[in-house]
């Protein structure tokens, strides 16, 4: 049963074993700026997590993407706006 200590936030990136393991990871947020996040505690040869994370996106960020990804006109999704649909 793995275990360990409960840490608050500061106490996990002052971790020695965060600190060997490379597990804090940048962010640069558009709004927040410079952050730290905890990463993956594990890497694979194969798909490395990157040096740098991306920030989550703001919501709605990419409905418009995704909106036309589902086939959608742009026509079609300023009508969609218009009615607050999205």
């Amino acid at each position: 049963m793995p275990c360990g200590p409960i840490y608050t936030i500061d106490q996990t990136f002052a971790d020695p074993q965060v600190q060997h393991l490379e597990m804090a990871r940048p962010i640069d947020h558009p709004k927040l700026g410079p952050l730290k996040a905890v990463g993956q505690a594990i890497n694979m040869t194969r798909t490395p997590e990157p040096e740098k994370l991306r920030p989550t996106p703001d919501l709605g960020q990419h409905t418009n993407e995704v909106l036309r990804e589902l086939g959608n006109t742009d026509a079609a999704i300023a009508d969609l706006r218009a009615r607050a649909v999205v």
